[in-house]
This record gives structure tokens, sequence and C-alpha cells, in this order.
């Protein structure tokens, strides 16, 4: 069993991150579902990027720190697009056992930082043509890990959904790509329990 901590995406805790916190609990790890946004969810990819905004990096990058404080060494962290960031972030400034970016990752310098912790692996999942992928952050996140002497696993899904995981958005999900999304990131998990 794994110590978890996921973390949303831009549109807040919606239902599609409660499912993962449910499938990750399901497989017996103790899941802490972090809400950067006080409960507050979108719909809009727009509005929501103008409250993340508005908050700004530098405060939801402490409040990912403060939210993991009372979790000991050794969690794996979990993050959705922008939460990908906030996983990677924490991993940065935390002893964790993993980081699993799913529809997002950050170079390391939008970060702050200029090395990857060593020995702890990753992995990245995105759609194949995911309009807010960025090929070069992912390039350049992959560089990191390797660099840094741990592994990295890659895997891109058919279709065009971001989110592709949350039933939800019915324009953007695919039962299939998250049945096995969820799988391999289960897998991921049980290999650091």
């Amino acid at each position: 069993m794994a110590q978890v901590a996921l973390f949303h995406s831009v549109l807040g805790v919606r239902t599609g991150v409660l499912d993962a916190a449910s499938r990750l609990r399901d497989a017996g790890h103790e899941v802490l579902v972090v809400d950067q946004y006080d409960g507050r969810v979108f719909d809009d990819y727009d509005e929501a990027a103008a409250h993340t905004a508005s908050i700004g990096f530098p405060a939801l990058m402490q409040a990912a720190l403060d939210a993991v404080s009372d979790l000991p060494d050794g969690f794996v962290t979990i993050g959705f697009s922008n939460g990908g960031g906030m996983a990677e972030h924490v991993a940065l400034h935390r002893g964790v056992a993993g980081v699993v970016m799913l529809s997002g990752a950050l170079p390391l310098e939008m970060l702050g930082a200029e090395t990857w912790p060593a020995g702890v692996d990753a992995q990245v999942h995105h759609a194949v043509d995911d309009p807010f992928h960025q090929p070069a952050s992912t390039e350049s996140v992959v560089a990191s890990v390797r660099a840094a002497g741990a592994e990295v696993e890659v895997f891109v899904y058919p279709g065009a959904g971001h989110l592709f995981t949350d039933e939800t958005l019915p324009d953007e999900h695919d039962p299939e790509a998250a049945e096995l999304l969820f799988e391999r990131v289960l897998d991921f998990c049980a290999r650091r329990d």
C-alpha cells in the first residue's frame, strides 16, 4: 500500500479526480486529495485558468507543499494537468517514492529547480492530440528524470482529450484509454508500497 497525494487540474476537484482517488483506495492505497481551490470547480478552461492566474503559481506551489506537510516521506505524488506540475514541485522538496504526471508536465526551470531528485521514478501520460500538450515540456522532464538516474515511463494514448479519464467531460472522455491509464498508474503505485 502506498500513500498518495493527488493534485487536481486547473478545473478543480471534479468528479474525475474523486473517481481516481476511489480507484486508488480500492486498490489499497491511502489517498490525500489536495484541493487548492477550497471546493471551487470549473467547467470552462479559460475561466479556470483566469482563477489560477488570480491565485498565482507561487501561492499554488506553496499550498501544495503545505498540503502534504503531515505526510511522512515516501509517498507518491500524482497530478492531473496543472496538478502534474504541483506533483513535480512537491517531489523537488520532499522525499517522495515516485511522481505521476497526467496530461501535464513542467520543465524543472519553471519550478525553480535545476535537477530532478536522484532515484525518483516517474510516469508521464497524455493523449496524442491533446490540445494542451507541450511536447518540449514533456521532453525536458523526461530528460531531467533520466539524468538523475531514475526511470521514466511515457505513455501516449489515442485521441484528443486533455482530461480523458473524466467521465463528466464527454467531449474528452475515452473509457478505454482511461482504463489503461489507471492500470498503469496502479501498477506504478503498487511497486512503491
